[in-house]
């Protein structure tokens, strides 16, 4: 049953969402470009834009564009697309905590990457652990959906979430199975990946993930009126119009997509999912016209600023930024559960 702040319906005038809006892709924007700014190698923003010298020769150019304007970049779509996918999933689940990696996603993700890694397989001219992950992350959504869909009338929420928390056990245990038969490197190299990882080569990851990220970002621009009613419960969206099981359908879709082709890109970066959108709710309430698009762009800013801490708290030593995150959300994510009890 839904609680009290649930059935308030909440409506915002138009001028406050634009000027939250614009304050929240302020920061994003700010971020991204100051972040290649920071790091253990100082550079010289005069030299990186300068046209006097050539780029082969421009390392302070170089340094920018090349190892560290990807990772802002890559960071900023990881989280926009973690957090928005985190805010339509709680919404649909009508839970407060959950995350975007709730419904098996992340596992059967890491599932993929495992099995190449351990396996050493690859594809001439294709990157095989971003391959396999996204093609991991799908494999467990079609499961999870499918047992929620069956013998059922729309979109069983309690199936999806059940199957969605058993799928993760399970590819956890295989996870380990494939682990105890790897060598140090390829352990090493799982490890690593399964921290949360940004260290992209090129733009070439982020151009491959940012259709997917595209489409399911389309679907979320559809729902927010629908996820306002749905939060009072299904009967009451129903009454008012809303096709319940289209839009439970769609918005597990939709954020499935989103997550997996984030996951894909910098590894199963936890805690993101469920710090952010809550974080905004606070800052600017409930009304999901507001909070989803508001939740994509501070999960772009978050993970920007969570990236550059791994960067350069220890550097050289660079930490993962799915560390990073994890320290920060578990403490945030323990407050929560017991201030909703």
């Amino acid at each position: 049953m839904a609680s009290g702040r649930e059935r308030r319906a909440v409506t915002v005038p138009g001028a406050r969402i634009w000027r939250t809006l614009a304050l929240f892709a302020a920061a994003a924007f700010v971020s991204v470009l100051a972040a290649p700014l920071v790091g253990s190698t100082p550079i010289d923003l005069g030299r990186v834009f300068s046209l006097a010298e050539p780029f082969a020769s421009n390392i302070d150019a170089q340094i920018f564009f090349v190892a560290r304007l990807p990772r802002a970049l890559a960071a900023a779509l990881v989280g926009a697309a973690l957090a928005a996918s985190g805010v339509v999933l709680q919404a649909l689940l009508r839970n407060p905590l959950a995350t975007p990696f709730t419904l098996g996603v992340s596992s059967g993700a890491a599932l993929g990457a495992m099995v190449v890694i351990t396996f050493d397989l690859s594809i001439p001219w294709v990157p095989a652990v971003p391959l396999a992950s996204f093609v991991g992350s799908l494999g467990a959504v079609t499961i999870v959906y499918l047992l929620a869909t069956l013998r059922h009338h729309g979109l069983s929420t309690e199936v999806l979430l059940l199957a969605g928390v058993t799928l993760n056990a399970f590819f956890s245990a295989v996870i380990l199975f494939i682990q105890y038969f790897a060598d140090f490197a390829d352990a090493f190299r799982a490890m690593r990946w399964l921290m949360g990882d940004l260290d992209v080569a090129g733009y070439g990851p982020i151009v491959a993930a940012l259709p997917l990220v595209v489409v399911a970002f389309v679907l979320f621009a559809w729902m927010p009126r629908a996820l306002n009613l749905l939060a009072l419960g299904p009967d009451a969206a129903a009454t008012r119009g809303i096709d319940v099981a289209l839009v439970q359908r769609l918005a597990f879709l939709s954020a499935s997509v989103a997550t997996g082709a984030a996951v894909a890109v910098a590894g199963p970066i936890g805690f993101v999912g469920i710090i952010v959108p809550h974080l905004v709710r606070l800052l600017v309430g409930a009304d999901h016209r507001v909070v989803l698009p508001a939740s994509a762009l501070f999960g772009a800013a978050f993970l920007v600023v969570c990236d550059v801490m791994a960067r350069t708290l220890l550097a050289p030593v660079e930490i993962p930024v799915g560390v990073i995150t994890a320290v920060l959300g578990g403490p945030f994510f323990l407050w929560l559960l017991v201030r909703t009890r």
